[in-house]
């Protein structure tokens, strides 16, 4: 009798120890799963044998005056996982036009996003695009004042001044979250990226569109991707 309940304590607590071990083991498969960081620099290149920037005849001109100093990258993943398609808030991003130029020169937004386009200048500007994804005409107006653009699709918006031939700009509509406009020294940071294999790809508007192949372990942390774009 006393064998019996014995042997019954055993076979009972070995079960539990069992059940124990597949929870740890499911907890610790859950874990591991943790989303990663791919941060890098990217590095605009000068061609071999470069002796330096040519000075032209646009140079000499009011372009060269008000040229944009931040001409920076963007770095995303494409595609991009699913996690990134959800409906979180956005601040409204602003693309002023000061000095004759557009601030900032690139903007990387999400799709659904409305572009604020003050005035900052002591002149009359035009803002328009002529851009499959999305062409508008905002008309003149005068500093003090501002208007406003929703941009619904994916896609590049390059931005004019029908006045200012010099100013310009991008803007960047992703479908996801997954994007970076890198610093001015070119480091970038891609937050909360889920475990899997993607594309990383670097844009800059003086070189050709690069990516690379990544893999996001399950144990996340830190990814690098560097980049170093030829000029075009």
């Amino acid at each position: 009798m006393v064998t019996r309940d014995i042997s019954t304590a055993f076979v009972v607590l070995v079960a539990a120890l069992t059940v124990c071990l597949a929870g740890d083991g499911d907890a610790g498969r859950v874990a591991s799963a943790a989303n990663a960081t791919i941060r890098g620099r990217v590095e605009l290149r000068q061609p071999t044998g470069d002796p330096g920037s040519r000075v032209s005849v646009a140079d000499l001109g009011m372009g060269a005056m008000h040229a944009p100093t931040d001409r920076r990258s963007v770095v995303y993943l494409d595609p991009a996982p699913r996690a990134a398609f959800d409906t979180r808030e956005e601040p409204r991003p602003r693309l002023d036009q000061r000095n004759e130029t557009f601030v900032p020169h690139v903007l990387a937004i999400v799709a659904g996003t409305t572009v604020d386009f003050p005035n900052s200048d002591r002149t009359y500007h035009n803002v328009f695009s002529l851009s499959k994804t999305k062409s508008f005409d905002l008309g003149r107006y005068a500093v003090g004042r501002s208007k406003s653009v929703r941009f619904d699709r994916p896609g590049i918006v390059r931005v004019f001044c029908d006045i200012h031939s010099h100013m310009s700009a991008f803007i960047f509509v992703f479908a996801h979250r997954y994007f970076s406009v890198a610093d001015p020294d070119g480091s970038y940071r891609l937050e909360n990226v889920p475990p899997g294999t993607y594309n990383v790809v670097a844009w800059h508007e003086a070189a050709a569109l690069e990516s690379r192949r990544v893999v996001v372990p399950e144990t996340g942390g830190e990814v690098e991707v560097n980049f170093a774009l030829g000029r075009r």
